[in-house]
């Protein structure tokens, strides 16, 4: 088998048990709610950098996303080396969000009660923003972070946090329970090997 058939077999794989493990993380969640220990770190981060918190939820809201996408497509027009990428990134947006919707649908996990600033509606598991942050701002934290050139990398580390930043404001805000954001971390996970083992030649 050649070196990309073994890269696109490994993606696929990894995929599938992304995928398995989001789905079984929440059948554990839905029947035995959440773990103590993550009930305890939920409350320690609660109502801290409120302010900053909602400025970073912001950065999965439509109102930003849309013109960033805007820009990618301009970029993709313009520099045709970096069309696959982008198309694919924006791709796998849409692609997290519907499914992260979907699943919350599926799942039917109250929202937690001590929310501050904003009380959502809609179902908890699993977390949208983090399906967001993974499968869009962490796809290209990956693809910067491997180009190997120091401003791309140094770039894509800045996204990790970013990422990591985002789930963070969910549970400042009292979005969401931990769990949420492993789900749709993992969610994304799953969405995006696939994706690429599919699309990969």
């Amino acid at each position: 088998m050649t070196e990309a058939g073994n890269s696109r077999g490994a993606l696929l794989v990894a995929g599938a048990l992304f995928a398995a493990a989001f789905v079984g993380l929440g059948l554990i969640v839905g029947h035995s709610g959440e773990p103590a220990p993550l009930v305890a770190l939920e409350d320690a981060l609660l109502d801290h950098g409120t302010l900053v918190a909602w400025w970073l939820t912001w950065s999965c809201y439509p109102l930003v996303l849309g013109p960033l996408c805007i820009v990618l497509l301009a970029v993709a027009w313009r520099y045709p080396e970096w069309r696959a990428p982008i198309l694919f990134s924006i791709g796998s947006l849409l692609v997290c969000w519907l499914a992260a919707d979907l699943c919350q649908h599926l799942f039917t996990r109250p929202r937690r009660l001590d929310w501050v600033v904003k009380h959502e509606t809609a179902f908890s598991y699993p977390s949208s923003h983090a399906a967001i942050a993974v499968g869009f701002y962490g796809f290209w934290a990956w693809r910067l972070w491997r180009a190997g050139l120091p401003e791309k990398s140094i770039a894509g580390w800045l996204l990790g946090v970013l990422v990591v930043a985002i789930l963070w404001s969910r549970l400042a805000l009292g979005a969401h329970y931990a769990t949420d954001l492993i789900g749709g971390a993992l969610l994304a996970a799953a969405l995006v090997c696939a994706g690429a083992g599919a699309l990969r030649r």
